[in-house]
């Protein structure tokens, strides 16, 4: 990780004006999960909320990616910024007259802040590779990933306190501030254009442009490639972690709140950790090969993972103490690998989706990815209700290995096809050097000296 890149005044500014907005926002989603539930006192309600959240996506992401490549992309977010400091301003002078908000009023605030985070996104995703170098993209990236983890691991410790001491209404102002000051920061930001809007906006522009970003993952095999592994990843390992190991620690090994709080910050540290101590390794290895190898480590601690619930291992043990730091510590070099595969994978997305495009391919390719997880969640949630835990982790550890097997080739794909371009950049280069190398062209004019051409 390259902390020079800060000395860049936009990336300094692109960096601080996501931290502050990450920052507000998980602490708003972590104190409305509190409020939700304390207010209704149903978790069917709250989880309502959650799963709401997916017809927006599904609805608005190709709409949001074309606008994305369309228009300013740079406006686009200084305006969804200040759009989100006024809904949640106008939910907190809410609150303040009211003292409390309504759950049907819940539910619009809910969509109302995805709506406008589907838009985002869409303009936010080709604004890293504009303004770095693609040698300077994994860099980019890693600092990107430490500071994104950072504020998701500080959210939740800065809402408990403020949420604790004085609601949900303080919680709002300070969102909505930090949406506030983010919109302040990104005004100062430059960078090339490289939206392309038609000479007329239609309907029949609009669905051509859609299908440009559906052709961009169809045709290109390796963003198709990462497209599948990660559904098939997202399917797999976010159920694990999202419902399995809050499972195995509740439920099977009988932890505390202290036990499960503590095992959520480490796990949370380990992505912090990550791009710390493997932003050189990355760099220096192959991106297919970096996949390859940090999947298949993330498949083997799954099978690993499998034997702490299992009953003879917990036999083994007086308290629940051992099995409990045991699945602490696969978990969180777990994190640390999923983390590099983000990281690459990322990356690899930015060098190979022209930034033109970036837009509609990101939004579809995140629909596309996304749709998966409350299918693997239902699924494996219910496969830990009929069968043993220590099975389902199992089979968590074999579809990824499974998916290992079906696109191996690709990865060493990825990999080939860099040593191609090496090798032709070092030939061009190669010739550049004889060309400079050959003696200057000398012609012997009559009846003058040696004149240099």
């Amino acid at each position: 990780m390259d902390m020079k890149l800060f000395k860049r005044k936009n990336f300094s500014l692109l960096m601080a004006g996501k931290f502050i907005s990450l920052l507000g926002s998980n602490m708003l989603q972590f104190a409305l999960s509190l409020y939700v539930l304390a207010v209704t006192g149903s978790a069917a309600i709250f989880a309502s909320m959650l799963s709401i959240l997916i017809i927006p996506r599904l609805l608005l992401s190709p709409i949001a990616g074309v606008f994305g490549d369309w228009f300013d992309r740079r406006k686009i977010i200084i305006i969804l910024d200040l759009a989100n400091a006024v809904i949640i301003g106008m939910y907190a002078i809410l609150m303040i007259i009211n003292g409390s908000i309504s759950v049907a009023l819940l539910y619009l605030f809910v969509v109302l802040l995805e709506t406008t985070e589907i838009f985002f996104h869409s303009s936010m995703s080709a604004i890293l590779p504009s303004i770095v170098s693609k040698d300077e993209l994994i860099d980019a990236n890693s600092t990107n990933s430490l500071i994104m983890n950072i504020g998701q691991l500080l959210a939740p410790v800065i809402a408990s306190i403020i949420y604790a001491a004085f609601g949900l209404r303080i919680i709002l102002i300070v969102s909505s501030i930090s949406f506030l000051l983010s919109a302040l920061s990104k005004i100062f930001l430059h960078f090339p254009a490289t939206n392309k809007m038609p000479e007329k906006i239609t309907i029949k522009n609009f669905k051509s442009d859609l299908m440009e970003g559906f052709r961009v993952i169809k045709d290109n095999k390796i963003i198709s490639s990462i497209m599948g592994i990660g559904t098939i990843i997202n399917f797999s390992v976010s159920p694990l972690f999202a419902i399995g190991v809050i499972y195995i620690i509740k439920e099977v090994l009988k932890s505390t709140d202290f036990q499960f709080g503590l095992f959520q910050s480490i796990f949370s540290l380990s992505m912090i950790v990550s791009p710390l101590l493997f932003s050189g390794y990355i760099k220096k290895n192959k991106i297919g090969k970096l996949c390859f190898n940090s999947f298949m480590v993330t498949a083997l601690l799954i099978f690993l993972m499998a034997f702490v619930p299992a009953p003879f291992v917990l036999n083994l043990f007086d308290t629940n103490i051992v099995p409990f730091i045991l699945l602490l510590v696969i978990s969180f070099v777990i994190g640390m690998f999923a983390t590099v595969v983000n990281i690459v994978l990322g990356t690899l997305f930015n060098q190979v989706v022209p930034l033109e495009l970036m837009g509609r391919t990101s939004t579809v390719f995140n629909l596309l990815v996304t749709v998966f997880i409350p299918i693997g969640q239902m699924l494996f949630g219910y496969l830990y209700d009929i069968i043993s835990p220590s099975y389902v982790i199992l089979l968590n550890g074999i579809i990824i290995v499974l998916a290992l097997i079906k696109y191996r080739s690709i990865l060493i794909e990825i990999d080939n096809q860099d040593d191609n371009k090496t090798t032709e950049q070092e030939e061009v280069q190669s010739i550049q050097v004889e060309e400079e190398e050959q003696p200057e062209l000398l012609y012997i004019l009559p009846g003058d000296e040696t004149n240099e051409i």
